[in-house]
């Protein structure tokens, strides 16, 4: 077997401990929301049926469920896991391998740094892509399988990426996002600074203006003296009603996998140029 043939194993090999460590997070949170769902769900909504009505302790019973807090704290953690991939991407997957050697050693295996790079980015890719295809489908059915216990809407940051494919395009913009800077800088802890704080920035920017994605509705054209449930209230008399939100989270997508593809098409021109 060729250097060339047996890149993706040894890449498998380099980083098992990030790919395990990552599978691991993704299937616990997917079995928390399972037992969530499956366990806690029941007990709660009985605790709260047998609460007497017009009183106080309905309240106190409610704080004490833990059911709607766990399921809005399982996508803030899934939803900013991207900080974690893009620090690993520059500082370990890329900025330690140029700052040692490893990289530069490889390409004289028979190995081109095309190829190397391509590798590099394919495998934490496919098991990004993995993560979140598992995630997404659960969370979304143990989000709305018991909405009568949930206080969290699809307006919060972290709900509204985690119910559809723009959580997983977080994870590979923050891949290729990491993989530039680390070729840029060439040093782990550099790399592993600049690239959160890119992500960072970016991540503030698309939820600050993720309301202006699509245009909103107001009350006089909907005929409506109030908002319908679920609405995103964005201004004096306009809103989002639930209805907007593929369009907007569609867009989001869009946007951070042409930022993904920009990091990584420069990723690899700059890669040419620096090796001969």
């Amino acid at each position: 077997m060729t250097a060339a043939a047996g890149l993706p194993r040894t890449v498998l090999r380099l980083h098992r401990t990030a790919g395990i460590v990552w599978l691991v997070f993704v299937l616990g949170a997917v079995a928390w929301l399972v037992w969530l769902n499956e366990v806690t769900a029941d007990s709660a909504r009985a605790a709260v049926n047998s609460c007497p009505s017009n009183t106080g302790i309905c309240e106190a019973v409610w704080a004490s469920l833990d059911y709607s807090g766990p399921t809005g704290w399982i996508s803030t953690l899934v939803y900013y896991s991207f900080w974690a991939v893009a620090a690993w991407a520059g500082g370990s997957l890329i900025g330690r391998e140029l700052e040692s050697g490893t990289a530069q050693l490889a390409w004289t295996q028979g190995v081109t740094p095309t190829r190397w790079l391509a590798v590099k980015l394919a495998v934490p890719a496919l098991v990004i892509v993995l993560g979140g295809a598992i995630f997404v489908p659960v969370y979304r059915w143990a989000w709305s399988a018991n909405r009568d216990l949930m206080g969290d809407d699809w307006t919060f940051p972290d709900v509204f990426a985690a119910h559809g494919p723009a959580v997983v395009a977080y994870g590979l913009c923050a891949l290729a996002v990491g993989t530039l800077t680390g070729l840029v800088l060439r040093r782990s802890l550099p790399a592993l600074g600049v690239t959160v704080a890119v992500m960072v920035l970016l991540n503030q920017i698309l939820e600050r203006y993720r309301e202006d994605f699509w245009p909103t509705v107001t009350l006089a054209s909907a005929g409506r003296s109030e908002g319908p449930d679920n609405w995103w209230q964005t201004g004096d008399g306009r809103y989002h009603p639930p209805s907007h939100f593929w369009p907007m989270h569609l867009i989001e997508t869009g946007i951070l996998l042409a930022v993904t593809a920009a990091a990584t098409a420069a990723a690899f021109r700059l890669l040419r140029r620096r090796t001969p």
